[in-house]
């Protein structure tokens, strides 16, 4: 009974001493990290922030975007990275670029085009009245 109680003692020794040499995460600023990830949309749900989002995906750019930060890398170098491997569309805010200019002009415009129509509708329903 001796023994058995010597080597769990010796296994939990050695996993506290492996737990103590792990490296460790460096400390990454919580405000600063969740306000990058609300700019950024997730590529799984698209239609929610990265910081909302529990998508592994998600996840994942969130561990990701952590240990560039933890290295040092400014917001815009993050951005950066991230739409260079993803595109435009990883952003709320895409830049104004021909490639980009549906994303800008597209809801305007079907604004206007709904807007026409209805205006249109409203002519001829009230030139049936007459």
């Amino acid at each position: 009974m001796s023994a058995r109680r010597a080597c769990a003692a010796l296994l939990l020794w050695l996993s506290a001493a492996v737990a103590s040499a792990a490296p460790k995460a460096p400390e990454v600023d919580a405000d600063r990290l969740h306000a990058l990830t609300a700019e950024l949309r997730c590529l799984v749900c698209q239609n929610e922030s990265l910081a909302d989002s529990n998508a592994p995906l998600a996840l994942d750019l969130k561990r990701e975007i952590a240990q560039r930060v933890a290295a040092g890398d400014s917001d815009a170098q993050i951005i950066d990275f991230l739409v260079e491997r993803y595109g435009d569309f990883v952003t709320y805010r895409p830049p104004l670029r021909a490639g980009t200019l549906l994303l800008w002009l597209g809801p305007p415009a079907l604004l206007l085009v709904g807007g026409a129509l209805l205006w249109r509708r409203l002519r001829e329903s009230q030139g049936a009245n007459s």
